[in-house]
């Protein structure tokens, strides 16, 4: 097996190309330490949040296991946490493998501090969070943010540098079964699987911009649009204008959207009543959920003063999650005094928020509604509940420009989320990109106003059901399982 540093899918990299990857890995081995005599050992446990619900075991390297992996239905959904778009992507392979009869185990390689892997994500998370904050700036974002996001990671020489430090990673699987299927929801731990040894490995590609970045060679690639195969399948662009070795048979899937269960099996349903609180002129809802790095706080302040006229008039209703970060709420109340007169905080109890989103489905909701956990999984799976029964959710087209609901997306962060918004605007269940403010708010009042928008989107989601177009998550999970039944 070639160094995959060296050759991408037949494609032979300049020599400085790799000899800048192993300078970068020995950087961080200087840095962090290598760990990669250690021999962890993995323990099972019961994932308090999301155990119950989804049937999901967390893999740890501390404390007694709670039970054996199964080795006949299990299979390992690898994450970081980055933001919450890869857990939230992870979230969704987990509901559709138990859906599917399979146990779902959760590998988060960015959760063991006292390893080289999680030192190596720790540092590049801070690093693309502070990007994400700065690219606020203008200048910034024109000249370094939009650039890197867009055209940096399409190249086959940053896969190169990926391919290196995921070598650091690879200690984490040590111990865990070989033949037990992994799908990765970030390229990390898809390529630190391969690294590892592990038999059956789907790399679920999250974007729809085509980028190296994205490239675990050794594994199965799902992608979520058909618009992103050919421009995975012949590497377009990823080494300036020449012209690259394609991906061989079988390294590339089409599957459609990853989305949960729950969500998709609801679909026809919640979308019924959306359009039947339309038609009894009930407030309209709106879901505001803010990313990982709380770029995005400005533009949930000047909707929420532009819809407070119709709060107060019990016109519209508001769902705002700020996920783990309070100080983005308490930044919005002095900003806006007025809200707190109508709002109703969810902190912290995820009984009583889950309870809430489940009475929301049939009842009546007025006023806004604030939503913040500090647990991790608690921030990112409310956004899901709270799914089913919002009118229209309103977020910058990242992952969840692929979810089953009506959206209203704000501007992108980092330039290659904007095809996001492109493909759901031609799916018929998303606006295009609103850019600046102005365009946001103009795109509330055409919710506001009449049911075209909404009727549209919903017509478009069902339709959309019916091709298959949401069921991704469970084709990836038969992906992954399917490679292990034919052996």
């Amino acid at each position: 097996m070639s160094e995959k540093s060296k050759v991408i899918f037949g494609n032979v990299l300049p020599d400085k190309v790799y000899k800048k990857a192993v300078r970068g890995r020995k950087k961080y081995v200087r840095k962090f330490g290598d760990d990669s005599g250690q021999n962890y050992q993995v323990s099972i446990r019961t994932n308090p949040v999301i155990g119950e619900s989804l049937g999901v075991s967390d893999i740890r390297l501390d404390g007694p296991s709670e039970e054996e992996f199964d080795k006949e239905k299990g299979i390992i959904v690898g994450n970081i946490r980055m933001g919450f778009g890869h857990y939230r992507i992870s979230m969704a392979m987990a509901s559709a493998a138990r859906a599917l009869g399979y146990k779902p185990y959760w590998l988060d390689l960015n959760s063991f501090p006292n390893t080289t892997a999680t030192k190596v994500i720790s540092a590049q998370n801070d690093l693309y969070s502070l990007g994400s904050r700065l690219s606020k700036n203008p200048l910034f974002n024109k000249l370094v943010w939009e650039p890197l996001n867009y055209e940096g990671f399409r190249a086959l020489s940053y896969n190169a540098g990926d391919q290196e430090n995921a070598k650091l990673m690879a200690p984490i699987y040590r111990n865990i079964p070989k033949e037990i299927p992994v799908i990765g929801t970030h390229v990390w731990p898809a390529q630190a699987a391969v690294h590892a040894g592990m038999k059956y490995v789907v790399n679920a590609i999250p974007d729809n911009w085509p980028m190296a970045l994205h490239l675990s060679e050794g594994s199965i690639h799902t992608i979520q649009c058909k618009n992103a195969y050919m421009g995975y399948k012949i590497l377009n662009g990823f080494d300036k204008k020449r012209v690259c070795q394609p991906m061989p048979k079988g390294s590339l899937v089409y599957t459609g959207h990853y989305i949960d269960d729950e969500l998709v099996r609801n679909i026809a349903y919640d979308c019924k009543k959306r359009l039947e609180r339309k038609e009894k002129s009930e407030p309209m809802r709106f879901l505001l959920t803010i990313g990982g790095a709380g770029a995005q706080k400005e533009i949930f302040a000047a909707i929420i003063k532009h819809l407070l006229p119709q709060i107060q008039k019990n016109k519209a209703a508001l769902y705002v999650n700020v996920g783990d970060y309070r100080n983005v709420w308490e930044d919005l109340l002095k900003e806006i005094p007025q809200m707190k007169a109508v709002s109703t905080e969810h902190f912290e109890d995820y009984a009583e928020s889950s309870s809430f989103a489940e009475r929301a489905i049939d009842g009546t909701v007025e006023g806004i509604h604030g939503f913040y956990h500090k647990d991790i999984f608690e921030a990112v799976y409310i956004t899901n509940l709270l799914m089913r029964s919002c009118d229209v959710l309103v977020t910058k087209p990242s992952e969840l420009a692929f979810y089953p609901v009506p959206k209203l997306f704000i501007k992108r962060v980092g330039k290659h989320e904007m095809w996001g918004a492109i493909h759901s605007a031609e799916m018929g269940d998303g606006t295009l990109e609103c850019r600046d403010i102005p365009h946001t708010l103009q795109m509330l009042d055409l919710f506001m106003d009449g049911d075209e928008l909404l009727r549209q989107m919903c017509d478009a989601i069902c339709m959309n059901q019916s091709i298959g177009l949401y069921d991704g998550a469970y084709n990836v999970v038969k992906l992954a399982m399917g490679q292990k039944e034919k052996k």
